[in-house]
């Protein structure tokens, strides 16, 4: 049911009983909410109900607004007549008959008699208050019941085609109402009917009121049922090689799976065995390799540098733990590939409406200041545009600031998607983002035929420049906030001016009647949300806004998907939710897919990827290993969800294959084998099969009547205090009115509405760490639901990354703070989840995830030993053997081969994988030290880090003048003096060899060698300490230079050039005086 507000901003808070609607128009005023609520009950003061979109009326002659509580009460035990003109109520379809009934004129319309069912929610009422179906339920006699099945309608048999022999075929089943107890049993037939009724087998055990067997409801949703099989049982008629016709009869079961859209809606594409088994081959070679390695290296300790060799040991270990939780994952490596054909065939039937299921779009945003309106605006128009039915897409925007400046920006973007939408679907353009399709250097003529596109393209360019020139004008004035805060144009003062205490906000910019394109079509619905914030109360970052988003789209529009993606991500492939959907929508293996998640791909990125930004080993090569166990990791955006899944339920399990029987061994082995087992096992084996088999359930409601049976108070301990949101939760519609929605609306997003609940603990996005994508991945998996990766040829969505260097340190140091928080809490992988649907390897995925910050101290250490090495004229292994030569060697060997036969099968490039390696060491001498220490303050200490928001945004200068420009920030120290410290390493060895002769070489090499491979990986560093307009900054230089001269003025006093007790003088051997 759609929200219409008349295009006015809601704001209000549940637990302040504060609700208004402010008119942000020309008109300039405030309505009360009573204005948009239906009519009020005047006996008890409550509303009155919505039946079949138009309110409840109990009295046809004068109206008078009366609920139909009051309504029935006043038949049963008032004066049944209506207080205002005294008419005598008549019966309403749907009521009991009171006495009186019997007088009225005109005979009862026994077909219709239960049809307002449809209207109804079923399962709850107004008041949250859990009822049965049993609407649909005919009262009274036998006879009455038997008005229908006398026509004899074909229903199918409800027990699998099974006939029980304790119902002889003379009898058939009780209808009952659903609140009649202890109602099993069987009758004969009714008498006086014309002709019998047809007999239909069923277990006596069974109470036949759960399901509401012989309802009108029952007959419609068993009618429904049978045209959609007819419909899916439509084949098409195929030639044979004769060129006749089959007959439809030759060819049995086989005939659905011949018609195209009855095949799969994607497959798996195994990587090529001639790639993938020299691959593992390696892999075991390796951990060969690395066996002898450290019996080598801890049976050959070196006498005079112990402490080094010791502490080399360590960190070699500790790397080989990490390279083996991060392999292993990738042993089964699998791409994909989805037929978009099959979907439009499956679910888009010509001249019918499309089935294809509705999709709920989440973008997240905080500061608009660092996160720029005008993205956020490309990232709403490209979902509003996307390829999918209209009628089907909701874009809430959450706006966590509470900013009035991204309301404004998106009123402007409603204003300017009514021409951007039929554009880019009229000419299927893409991107369908306008700031990047016009951008775009290409052939735009390229392809397109039609006469009037050159002209139209010319004036959406125009308009779209228009466009940006009154966001930016939004931006400029939003950078000096008046000292009495915002007003809005009609006076009112902006709800969100203190930002951490300001009421619930909602506002329906596009979906409500009367907004259409510029063509007059359908918009999708554009919802703007900023939740509830009160001081003293816990809003859990962006996880917090995501769970309120669902809340708010379930009371909406209670979509079975949802998507999230950032404010920065727009959707760059139009039929992304077409794919995502070819994986959740199949009937075959959607059912336990939890979501479907697609790669990062980003704009505005140096053609070299200095920092790494691009990701591509993670997201070409671990997420594709990842895939063939039990799915990817959830990293955070473009993200298709099963909102089952988020609500905490366990997937679907699968019903285990009959055990074969095989022919091939004699009977007597049988016989000796079922011997061995004793009688009270197969007695037990029977007693349970018995069961199952007397247990045996309606197949067409078996998942809504158990759902149903939930207890109410269970569901709200689960859910919250809003019956509209439990009743969403099992998938029942609700019929209430604009107000009573507007009112839960507000509800479900109020500060105070996730206490005492499950919310961030098993439902929705978990709390409890930054990186809230990880953990609630997870969760989902613990459950036993597998995820999807989703690579189509076009990338799906792209977004903008920090190219600056410290940005990007930030922004890896809020991820490994993250998985610091998870490794410190309950939800660790190393102990959380066993027992559940978790395989081992998926769980490896996972502890990796969560303990590679700590690589930082190893990497750290491990990367100042070629400095100590040079300084001290001391090495980390002894002289080296020939044996010891060949283990080194294979090593090296293995590791480059392994390397070489990834990004094979990865599809990555060498440039990439080495600034993936070079980052690899950047990062983690840098962002996961510092993540390391301020995740153990933050849970140890209870010292809190605060959330730094990623600056986001193209390159508005050209030339990528932001990779160069300089920053400060603690996280640059480490790095900076290990570079310097391994640079004087290097010198003064190189010094120490040319002192002392021709047989100090030898030793340098290998101390060379690990101190250049410090400053290989360090060199992109470097660079951007070096940047391109101005120097390093003071700061750097000073504890640069302060951190060497300690470490050199210690090295001096440990081993200096020159000895402490003077020249040693030695005879020279020759007898210079002959």
């Amino acid at each position: 049911m759609a929200m219409n507000t008349g295009g006015r901003l809601v704001a209000g808070s549940h637990n302040r009983n504060e609700f208004v609607l402010i008119n942000a128009d020309e008109i300039g005023r405030i309505k009360a909410v009573h204005e948009l609520s239906g009519q009020i009950c005047q006996i008890c003061g409550d509303e009155v109900e919505i039946i079949n979109e138009e309110p409840f009326v109990a009295c046809n002659e004068c109206a008078f607004p009366v609920c139909r509580t009051c309504y029935e009460y006043e038949r049963k035990e008032g004066s049944q007549a209506c207080p205002q003109c005294k008419t005598r109520y008549k019966r309403i379809k749907g009521f009991a008959r009171v006495e009186g009934d019997e007088d009225e004129d005109g005979i009862d319309d026994l077909e219709n008699e239960f049809d307002y069912v449809k209207s109804e929610p079923l399962g709850f009422t107004q008041n949250g208050g859990a009822v049965g179906s049993v609407y649909g339920g005919l009262s009274g006699s036998a006879t009455t019941s038997g008005h229908d099945s006398s026509q004899g309608i074909d229903i199918p048999l409800l027990t699998y085609g099974e006939e029980y022999a304790e119902i002889a075929h003379n009898q058939s089943a009780i209808i009952v109402p659903l609140f009649a107890s202890n109602v099993n049993g069987v009758h004969s037939n009714p008498p006086g009917t014309a002709a019998p009724l047809h007999p239909r087998p069923m277990a006596p055990e069974k109470d036949l009121a759960v399901y509401g067997y012989g309802s009108v409801a029952w007959k419609d949703r068993m009618e429904e049922w049978r045209r959609r099989q007819n419909e899916k049982l439509q084949v098409v008629q195929h030639q044979g090689a004769n060129g006749d016709d089959f007959d439809g009869g030759n060819f049995g079961a086989d005939l659905p799976m011949m018609d195209e859209g009855r095949q799969p809606l994607s497959r798996k594409l195994p990587i090529a065995s001639s790639r993938i088994n020299p691959y593992r081959m390696v892999i075991i070679l390796r951990l060969a390799v690395l066996g002898l390695f450290f019996h080598y290296r801890i049976l050959h300790p070196v006498p005079g540098a112990y402490g080094l060799w010791m502490t080399s040991v360590i960190c070699e270990i500790w790397f080989a733990t990490s390279w083996i939780l991060d392999q292993f994952p990738k042993w089964y490596p699998i791409e994909r590939e989805t037929y978009l054909d099959r979907l439009s065939l499956r679910y888009e039937k010509e001249g019918k409406p499309s089935e294809l299921a509705d999709v709920d779009v989440f973008v997240s945003t905080v500061d608009p200041m660092k996160e720029p309106p005008l993205i956020t605006a490309n990232t709403v128009l490209s979902i509003l545009a996307s390829d999918y039915p209209v009628d089907k897409v909701s874009c809430y925007m959450s706006d966590d600031g509470a900013a009035m400046l991204t309301f404004e920006a998106l009123s402007e973007t409603s204003e300017f998607a009514r021409k951007w939408v039929p554009f880019s679907k009229k000419f299927n353009i893409e991107p369908r983002a306008p700031e990047w399709y016009f951008c775009q250097k290409i052939d735009y003529l390229k392809n397109k035929v039609h006469p009037s596109f050159v002209r139209e393209r010319r004036a959406m360019k125009r308009e779209y420049e228009e466009f940006k020139v009154r966001i930016n004008r939004l931006v400029a004035m939003a950078e000096k906030v008046p000292e009495e805060g915002w007003t809005m144009q009609d006076g009112t003062p902006w709800p969100g001016n203190n930002v951490q205490d300001h009421p619930g906000m909602i506002q329906v910019f596009l979906g409500h009647e009367g907004v259409c394109d510029i063509e007059g079509n359908e918009l999708p619905r554009l919802v703007y949300v900023s939740r509830e914030k009160r001081p003293g109360f816990e809003h859990h970052k962006k996880a917090g806004a995501m769970n309120s988003l669902i809340r708010v789209s379930a009371v909406l529009s209670n979509a079975p998907y949802l998507l999230n993606v950032d404010c920065d991500h727009y959707i760059n492939n139009s039929k992304a939710l077409r794919e995502a959907m070819c994986f959740l929508m199949d009937p075959t293996s959607g059912k336990k897919v939890c979501y479907v998640q697609f790669p990062q791909r980003f704009d505005g990125i140096d053609h070299h990827d200095r920092y790494s930004n691009r990701n591509v080993v993670f997201f070409d090569i671990n997420m594709k290993g990842l895939d063939g166990l039990q799915g990817p990791i959830y990293v955070g955006t473009g993200c298709v969800f099963r909102r089952q899944a988020l609500y905490g339920f366990d997937a679907p399990t699968k019903k285990k294959a009959p055990s074969k029987t095989c022919n091939c061994w004699p009977k007597w082995c049988c016989l000796c084998c079922g011997a061995r087992k004793s009688k009270k096992g197969k007695a037990k084996r029977d007693k349970k099969s018995k069961h199952k088999e007397a247990s045996k359930q309606v197949h067409a409601l078996e998942t809504i009547e158990e759902e149903i049976n939930i207890s109410q108070d269970k569901l709200e301990k689960k859910f919250g205090q809003s019956p509209v949101f439990v009743a969403s939760t099992l998938g029942m519609p609700n019929s209430i009115s604009s107000t009573s929605l507007l009112k839960e609306a507000i509800h479900v997003i109020s500060c105070g509405y996730e206490d005492k609940t499950e919310w961030g603990k098993e439902v929705g996005w978990i709390y409890g760490s930054v990186t809230e994508d990880i953990l609630t991945g997870f969760k989902m998996h613990c459950h036993g639901w597998r995820s999807v990766y989703c690579m189509p040829k076009r990338p799906a969505f792209k977004g903008s990354a920090p190219i600056n260097l410290s940005d990007r340190l930030h922004q890896v140091l809020r991820w490994a703070l993250g998985s610091v928080e998870i490794f410190l809490s309950k939800h660790c992988p190393i102990w959380y989840g066993y027992g559940g649907g978790l395989k081992w390897l998926e769980r490896f995925s996972y502890i990796n995830s969560v303990v590679y910050p700590w690589t930082s101290i190893p990497l750290l250490v491990y990367c100042t030993l070629p400095a100590i090495c040079l300084l001290t004229g001391k090495f980390i292994v002894p002289e080296i053997s020939n044996y010891a030569g060949i283990i080194f060697i294979a090593l090296f060997i293995t590791i480059a081969v392994t390397g070489i036969l990834e990004m094979q099968w990865g599809g990555v490039g060498i440039d990439d994988w080495w600034r993936n390696e070079q980052f690899w060491v950047i990062g983690g001498v840098s962002s996961h030290f510092f993540a390391l220490f301020q995740g153990l303050l933050k849970v140890l200490a209870g010292v809190s880090t605060n959330f730094t928001v990623t600056s986001k945004g193209g390159d508005e200068d050209g030339g990528f003048a932001e990779l160069y420009l300089f920053k400060w920030t603690s996280l640059l120290i480490p790095p900076t003096t290990l570079l310097i410290i391994n640079i004087v390493g290097v010198v003064v060895g190189v010094a120490d060899a040319v002192n002392n002769g021709y047989d100090s070489w030898g030793p340098l090499f290998g101390r060379l060698f690990f101190a250049i491979w410090v400053i290989m990986h360090l060199y992109p560093f470097l660079k951007g300490l070096m940047g391109k307009q101005e120097g390093v900054p003071t700061v750097i230089i000073i504890w640069s230079i302060l951190l060497s001269s300690i470490l050199t003025l210690v090295w001096v006093r440990i081993n200096p050039f020159v000895s402490r007790d003077g020249p040693v003088l030695e005879i020279c051997g020759l007898n210079c005086d002959d």
